[in-house]
């Protein structure tokens, strides 16, 4: 099971993403490629000890935030 993250911002739309998932490969892997980035932005974000360059995780608070524009194209494509 998946633990939630600050970054899951799509859970209440989760019963539209799952038929996304079934009918669009490609939102698929867009979504999929979104969760694995939020993860792991997560974790650079929240794991003490270990210094990060800032260039680094911005870059990756980019590509996820393009992702999420997407998929939000798509869901609010789909519900009007």
């Amino acid at each position: 099971m998946k633990k939630n993250s600050p970054y899951r911002k799509f859970q209440s739309q989760k019963d539209r993403i799952a038929v996304l998932e079934k009918t669009n490969p490609r939102f698929k892997r867009v979504y999929d490629e979104y969760e694995v980035l939020s993860e792991e932005l997560w974790k650079l974000e929240t794991t003490e000890g270990t210094s990060i360059p800032d260039d680094f995780i911005n870059s990756f608070k980019i590509q996820t935030t393009f992702l999420e524009d997407e998929i939000k194209s798509w869901l609010v494509e789909r519900a009007g």
